[in-house]
């Protein structure tokens, strides 16, 4: 029997294009590719005999499980985002989708874009307007200030430039 998960916080539905081209191609490399590929890979296991002891089946059945959990996640998530295509009338104030550039108390140049829940990467300045630096940005103008609570404390930006794609 399935034990019940403790769903997490509500993700923003929000997504840009690029994120949304990038999940569908993850789901189609999965359910076309990686998916025919290991379901060939347990069957020949399984002609092997004991199952029990058959590390390629035991591995197999595992990775298939996984692939079809990520498979219907995908699924279920792209029904439910909101591709924001088009960036904002008023370009001078902090949206979805934004280039932003801070600049903290020590003078040092920050670049982020904000981006959806499910596309970020903070090693290419992508964050998640769900994360305390973009709520704290979100609606701001340029040289507007902000203050962001980190685990090492608060610390404050100025916003220095806004760019939209």
């Amino acid at each position: 029997m399935l034990r019940p998960r403790p769903s997490g916080p509500r993700k923003s539905p929000h997504i840009t294009a690029q994120g949304e081209q990038r999940l569908r191609e993850e789901l189609m490399q999965l359910w076309k590719v990686e998916r025919p590929q290991v379901t060939a890979a347990v069957h020949e296991a399984a002609k092997n005999g004991d199952r029990s002891e058959n590390g390629d089946y035991i591995y197999g059945k595992r990775r298939l499980r996984a692939i079809d959990r990520r498979v219907r996640y995908l699924t279920r998530r792209l029904d439910e985002v909101k591709v924001v295509r088009e960036a904002p009338a008023d370009h001078g104030k902090v949206y979805f989708g934004a280039w932003i550039t801070l600049e903290d108390e020590d003078g040092k140049a920050l670049r982020y874009r904000i981006v959806g829940p499910d596309e970020f990467d903070v090693a290419k300045g992508l964050i998640s307007m769900d994360s305390p630096v973009a709520r704290a940005v979100l609606g701001k103008r340029l040289d507007d200030e902000i203050r962001v609570h980190t685990p090492a404390g608060e610390r404050e930006y100025v916003v220095t430039a806004i760019e939209y794609p």
